[in-house]
């Protein structure tokens, strides 16, 4: 491709499908956006706001008219997801912006999900954009069992709550692959591991387990990654995800029973990063301590 951030998946199924890197936190290949050139054309996730530019410059590359997308659809909103909506619901007209039901009226009005946000993130806020609110006559609500028709690729959809309660997952049955969000948790290319994801308010364990157990019962030829990239390895992938999930809140509850406070937890594992020689100083630790947080919050 002549993008150097733009990848076309090329295994014999999805090569009408592209993921592109879009320099989430200023870290290389950490956030995707996905394009789906199907007969109504659709974008699959949106990032935090900011290089939203990059998923219109990809769209005139490939040839679709920003007039001819038909869906823009966040998995959930954690604004890392559903940061650009409102930027590409601006610039595509007539596109349906879709996402689980329980998430639309952050769309609507994102100022409950920026507070909650900053919270979460500090001062890796910086790489955010503020969310543009989306007249809410123009979103659409997703519930397990729908179906997200684009005329030659339908896409299935999951609820998938262990992440967050407005996370949805979706398996495009012509590829036969899955967008799967958070569910799986970070695939780092660079290293071909899988990291955990368990921020707060809502990451659980066992439905986080449960949502690994539904994408087998799905079976997939490939799981496509918001947080990174395509991976065809399913069953290694989600029996890689399980035990590194179970193992990484096992370790933070027995650190917690060493430190004096929470804070010393989070500190501790933040001095410990992992992956600053692929995502630097900038998003290693804060997400170390994020995910730190998530899991205390998870084991009260």
């Amino acid at each position: 491709m002549s993008e150097d951030y733009l990848y076309p998946v090329e295994n014999g199924k999805n090569e009408d499908i592209y993921y592109l890197d879009l320099g989430m936190y200023d870290a290389p290949k950490f956030g995707a956006a996905f394009i789906v050139d199907a007969d109504q054309p659709a974008i699959i996730e949106t990032g935090v706001g900011r290089r939203y530019e990059r998923i219109l410059a990809a769209l005139d590359f490939i040839g679709i008219k920003r007039s001819d997308v038909s869906v823009i659809s966040p998995t959930h909103v954690h604004l890392d997801h559903a940061g650009g909506a409102g930027y590409l619901a601006e610039e595509c007209p007539n596109a349906t912006i879709l996402t689980h039901e329980a998430g639309v009226k952050h769309l609507v009005n994102p100022s409950r999900l920026v507070e909650g946000t900053k919270r979460a993130v500090g001062d890796q806020w910086q790489f955010y954009a503020e969310p543009k609110p989306i007249p809410k006559h123009r979103i659409k609500g997703l519930s397990d069992g729908d179906t997200i028709d684009l005329g030659n690729h339908q896409l299935s959809v999951y609820h998938a709550p262990g992440h967050a309660h407005h996370q949805a997952i979706y398996h495009d049955e012509t590829a036969d692959a899955l967008f799967v969000a958070d569910a799986a948790g970070i695939y780092v290319p660079q290293k071909d591991v899988v990291k955990p994801t368990t921020p707060p308010p809502e990451f659980n364990l066992e439905q986080a387990l449960d949502d690994i157990e539904r994408i087998r019962r799905i079976d997939p030829e490939m799981l496509f990654y918001t947080h990174f990239g395509s991976r065809a390895d399913v069953s290694n992938a989600l029996d890689e995800y399980e035990r590194v999930l179970s193992d990484w809140v096992d370790t933070v509850a027995a650190i917690r029973e060493e430190q004096a406070s929470d804070d010393g937890v989070v500190d501790y594992f933040a001095e410990r990063a992992e992956l600053i020689d692929v995502w630097g100083e900038q998003k290693a630790r804060p997400e170390t301590r994020m995910n730190t947080q998530g899991v205390l919050q998870y084991l009260d």
